[in-house]
């Protein structure tokens, strides 16, 4: 863990860009973000902008961007490759959840594409739903930004916050202090969206 965290502390400028923008982006458009973490991706990359390692706006505007063109590119995947999606062997074993995104999506349409950008799994799936839909691009376009900006804003001040927490033990405590605070931060986080996931996954089955 300590290592981990040191490198991901130790990114400057355009590699904090480049990493959190493709994890980001990679999260909505290939239908996979169940197992990439834009989500964390995008709270580092505040963290590290505190830490004066990067630009807080330029990191909040490449979290912005790459989650509202990720999920455009997902719509388009969705729209021309839907079925194919549907039938691989990385979405057969979440047939349930798949079908509880298509209920609100088809209940409440772009509301539910600008709500599934705050849960991990319909962040994922619901850009390439829409597509399959039929939803209209200009439609679906309008909710994503929305919910591409409160999110990307958001998940990015969150990490923006602990990074200043993190530079203030480092001041006071030394490095190592803040190291282990760092450390245990990731754990919880990583413990609060385990416990989250399965907590989405009970209430869509």
């Amino acid at each position: 863990m300590k290592g981990l965290t040191d490198w991901l502390l130790g990114l400057h400028g355009a590699a904090v860009y480049g990493v959190v923008g493709l994890l980001v982006f990679a999260e909505d458009a290939l239908f996979v973000g169940f197992v990439l973490p834009g989500e964390t991706a995008a709270v580092l990359g505040g963290v590290i902008a505190a830490l004066g390692h990067a630009s807080l706006p330029i990191v909040l505007v490449v979290v912005i961007g790459a989650a509202i063109l990720g999920d455009t590119v997902g719509y388009e995947v969705g729209r021309f490759f839907g079925p194919k999606l549907l039938s691989s062997r990385l979405v057969k074993g979440r047939s349930g959840r798949l079908d509880a995104a298509r209920k609100q999506l088809a209940e409440r349409g772009g509301t539910a594409v600008f709500l599934g950008r705050f849960v991990a799994f319909f962040r994922a799936t619901m850009p390439a739903l829409a597509g399959m839909s039929g939803m209209r691009y200009l439609k679906f376009l309008s909710f994503n930004a929305a919910g591409g900006i409160v999110w990307g804003t958001g998940v990015v001040l969150l990490g923006y916050l602990a990074g200043h927490s993190y530079a203030k033990v480092e001041k006071t405590f030394g490095r190592v202090a803040a190291l282990a605070v760092a450390a245990i931060v990731i754990v919880v986080f990583v413990i609060w969206r385990v416990r989250r996931h399965r907590v989405e996954r009970v209430a869509a089955e």
